[in-house]
């Protein structure tokens, strides 16, 4: 089956940038959010991003109108019923995303795919609250998803060959490289990144170097193309935290604990770049 018909649901960062790869990969996309205003902000940066793709030349100004025009705001979750598979991009809370593949399972088709954009949680117990655990599959795509070729696929205890396949296959449309891991905590990807970046907080905690510092070794030293504490305030620190959390508990392992830190910060309302502090300041002083 190709998939030609796709549901995002949330329409934050992550769910404007999956619509927008959805819909240059020929599908219709229906897209869902709790709050009006947010549907309408993501369609116009989505315009935006397409058209600054148009004006650089890579693509043309009519794929950039049919891409657009392929996004169709949705203030209704029973929408999703025409969708082939359904993204959802929620916040990552367990609790959250439960309640939605609950709705989802009710509202859509007997064949339709479930997905989660989740970079943590378990697939195997969202998969639990469906009548369908072998149509539901884990799809993190990078941010920012226009930019990033990787989705980490995650398959579930019990998802199945075929839904494995067209999900890859779509991954692929889209221009990402599909690389399947199975259902741990973090995956491979924050499993091997947030405690990267934990131990970053660590050395600044412990007084060991500055942010820059740190963030300069990194990048000049080990030639990442963004120091870990940069990331951090990119990814926002209260999602790192949320990340380390589940780690911890998952693994039961004490090299997961996060950092006192990362948690105050946390507290303080220092979430990085959308708070406009977290390691670096943000605004009218960005990146002092």
């Amino acid at each position: 089956m190709t998939i030609l018909n796709v549901s995002v649901v949330g329409a934050g960062q992550m769910g404007r940038g999956i619509a927008q790869v959805a819909a240059l990969a020929g599908c219709r996309v229906l897209l869902h959010d709790t709050d009006d205003a947010r549907v309408s902000e993501a369609l116009d940066a989505v315009g935006k991003a397409l058209a600054a793709s148009a004006a650089k030349g890579r693509l043309t100004s009519e794929a950039a109108a049919t891409a657009l025009a392929r996004i169709v705001p949705c203030g209704n979750l029973s929408a999703a019923a025409e969708a082939e598979l359904v993204i959802e991009a929620a916040t990552e809370n367990m609790a959250v995303k439960k309640k939605i593949f609950g709705q989802l399972d009710g509202i859509c088709g007997d064949k339709t795919i479930l997905a989660s954009n989740t970079s943590s949680l378990s697939l195997t117990e969202l998969a639990a609250v469906t009548g369908r655990p072998e149509q539901v599959i884990g799809m993190h795509f990078m941010n920012p998803v226009p930019a990033m070729k990787l989705v980490e696929i995650i398959r579930g205890l019990r998802t199945s060959d075929e839904t494995y396949a067209e999900t890859a296959a779509l991954a692929g449309r889209m221009g990402k490289t599909a690389l399947e891991v199975r259902d741990y905590p973090g995956f491979v990807s924050n499993r091997i990144l947030m405690p990267m970046i934990n131990e970053a907080v660590y050395a600044v905690y412990e007084g060991v170097a500055t942010a820059e510092t740190v963030d300069g070794i990194m990048t000049l030293g080990m030639n990442h193309p963004m120091g870990p504490l940069a990331l951090a305030d990119l990814i926002g620190l209260d999602t790192c935290l949320a990340i380390m959390e589940i780690l911890h508990e998952g693994f039961g392992d004490s090299k997961y604990r996060p950092c006192p830190l990362l948690r105050s910060y946390v507290h303080a309302g220092w979430l990085g770049r959308k708070s406009g502090r977290g390691f670096y300041v943000y605004g009218d002083g960005e990146g002092s």
